[in-house]
């Protein structure tokens, strides 16, 4: 029997999956309210310019020396970003791309498993690869799409990735014109993408493109808990499969994707909840190319540790942020 280990309170009797999910509200569709961080959507409730500058500017945050970073809070919308806009390699932090399409294509709700993959000769032979991250599959195992969305999340197989491209676009040429035409729809005019697992140098983005994608991950469902899956089981693989993503372990962590080589550095996409303004908002920030051109290890922890410090500082700091933007219009009759 599957397994999950999952950030949220337990309560007698049940698990509750992934504590961010318990913020949004189901919609017809399967869509949830709150999580647009609204700063550029249009809403009644989004920040106007004048009032997020003024939050940004309150909050002294540990932007990394190095890379790029962006971030972005609900209902807030961005905070800023630093470091640039020329495209870098985002190692396998593409692999959320692969899954955004993957569901666009095939979607799932709640506990579905979908229809079952097959694996083929290539994904098994790659599984021997001493050159990059990999599942150790078998020629003719059959697994769910759930459970292929899980390699490719937590375990990060690059196999894997390789596999549900040829699934859905019968080779990973057709399905990277599919990702490519993704980033499009969702305004990321610096991507490019070339490889459905990210192991390609040529595989480019921006923290800012990557935010806008972060942003679309984290209102899919299915994939919003993926990601926020510290541990489960998959039948046929040996041994628990466990998130790369070692930021889960931290209180309020819900996602979202480590990726690293020697020559992207340390890459994390990351969304985690923050208490501010009298409610839990999400967070989501993308940190890259953190000591690029070292090895992926140095590269991965720098990334987990820059990321893990915003996301503190975040949280003590956005509080008293809101609080004096409030106090400040409310002297001016603005807020009350």
């Amino acid at each position: 029997m599957k397994t999950r280990k999952t950030l949220g309170a337990r309560v007698p009797g049940r698990r509750v999956v992934c504590g961010a999910l318990a913020l949004a509200v189901v919609l017809g569709g399967g869509a949830y309210a709150g999580l647009g961080l609204a700063g550029d959507r249009g809403t009644a409730a989004a920040a106007t310019m004048g009032d997020l500058a003024a939050i940004a500017g309150r909050i002294d945050l540990p932007w990394p020396g190095e890379g790029q970073t962006s971030i972005a809070v609900e209902g807030l919308g961005s905070l800023g970003s630093r470091g640039g806009a020329a495209p870098v390699p985002i190692a396998s932090v593409a692999k959320v791309m692969t899954a955004y399409v993957i569901l666009r294509e095939h979607p799932l709700k709640g506990g579905e498993q979908g229809p079952r993959i097959t694996v083929d000769a290539t994904a098994a032979q790659e599984s021997h690869s001493l050159s990059e991250s990999t599942v150790p599959l078998r020629e003719g195992q059959s697994l769910t799409q759930r459970q292929m969305l899980e390699l490719l999340m937590l375990r990060s197989g690059n196999n894997v990735a390789r596999l549900l491209a040829r699934w859905d676009g019968g080779s990973q040429e057709a399905f990277v014109r599919k990702m490519n035409r993704a980033a499009k729809d969702l305004g990321m005019a610096a991507t490019t993408y070339t490889g459905a697992s990210g192991i390609e140098q040529s595989t480019r983005s921006t923290a800012d493109d990557q935010l806008k994608l972060a942003r679309a991950a984290m209102e899919q469902p299915v994939l919003r808990q993926v990601v926020g899956t510290r541990e489960t089981t998959v039948p046929g693989i040996s041994g628990p499969v466990v998130n790369t993503n070692k930021l889960l372990e931290r209180r309020g962590v819900v996602g979202l994707k480590t990726g690293s080589t020697t020559p992207a550095g340390g890459n994390l996409m990351w969304a985690a909840e923050v208490r501010a303004g009298g409610k839990d908002r999400l967070a989501v920030g993308v940190t890259l190319a953190q000591r690029a051109n070292t090895t992926p290890n140095e590269g991965m922890t720098a990334a987990l540790e820059r990321s893990g410090e915003l996301i503190e500082a975040l949280r003590a700091r956005l509080p008293a942020a809101l609080d004096g933007e409030r106090a400040g219009r409310s002297g001016e009759g603005g807020l009350s």
